[in-house]
């Protein structure tokens, strides 16, 4: 009896203590039990794969992984059905050019393509002494020399186009007639020659039009005539007169991989002059 009642005195005792202790700390450690008992019941709500916005996040996830497969076995299986994508050509003007136009010729015939040219020719805004570049295209793609020679149903064959490269120039000098020139360039004299000398017979065939030249009896005789040798702009030329001395056709070789197709001096003349410009420049 007297143990039960001692050890009952020591629990009043405890209680006693622990009631002192809670009320000496004024409410501060219940509010501190309290506090972190709510923060922990928010943590298990936010962890919780109910709650909303972690429901819409593993949505999310599941989607993403998905598609992210999806895209794998595509790769995997018809990663051969893929067309590469070409990359056009980067055409650098051969010569500066006060003002550039690309004129797009999609399914054109050669009479559309000439007139093309000549309208943008007659309509350029260059000032005077300017030169107007342009640049035929096909497919958003610029229209290379060989190409072009294919389009007009030119007379040079593939062989002989091969010896030219395909970033040429067509373009006008406005001199006041706004004559057509055409530059074009080749790996060497060696190269080049040849071919210039075997389009001679073709030539005004193949240009006429471009030159606004307009087929008639009387200038026929000018489609058999021969080329003569001359000197344009101090550079070897072969040139094609009528039976008055006007330059026709001729072309010039400004040095031993560049040439120019016109019937304008001036054209030639500006021509060499921004070309041997480029030349110091670089």
């Amino acid at each position: 009896m007297e143990n039960d009642k001692l050890k009952s005195k020591k629990i009043e005792t405890y209680t006693e203590d622990m009631v002192k202790a809670l009320g000496n700390d004024k409410g501060g450690l219940i509010r501190k039990i309290i506090h972190e008992e709510e923060e922990h019941e928010m943590l298990k709500v936010n962890l919780s794969p109910k709650s909303r916005k972690n429901r819409l996040f593993m949505f999310i996830s599941i989607t993403l992984i998905i598609l992210g497969l999806g895209l794998l076995i595509f790769l995997a299986f018809f990663n051969e059905k893929i067309n590469t994508v070409p990359v056009t050509p980067q055409f650098t003007s051969i010569i500066f050019t006060d003002q550039t136009d690309f004129m797009a010729i999609d399914g054109f015939t050669k009479d559309q393509i000439t007139k093309t040219v000549l309208n943008q020719i007659s309509n350029t805004k260059v000032k005077g002494g300017g030169i107007n570049g342009i640049y035929l295209t096909e497919n958003k793609k610029i229209v290379g020399f060989k190409r072009f020679v294919s389009l007009i149903k030119g007379s040079l064959t593939l062989d002989q186009v091969g010896f030219v490269s395909d970033n040429f120039l067509l373009g006008t000098l406005n001199d006041g007639t706004k004559d057509f020139f055409m530059l074009f360039k080749a790996n060497s004299f060696a190269d080049i020659f040849p071919v210039m000398n075997n389009w001679e017979n073709k030539m005004l065939y193949d240009l006429y039009e471009f030159l606004g030249v307009n087929i008639s009896p009387e200038i026929n005789y000018l489609f058999t005539k021969n080329f003569e040798d001359g000197i344009v702009a101090n550079k070897n030329a072969r040139i094609l007169r009528n039976n008055d001395g006007k330059i026709i056709l001729m072309y010039v070789f400004i040095d031993d991989s560049h040439v120019i197709v016109t019937n304008s001096e001036l054209a030639t003349l500006e021509v060499v002059l921004r070309l041997v410009s480029s030349q110091i420049k670089k």
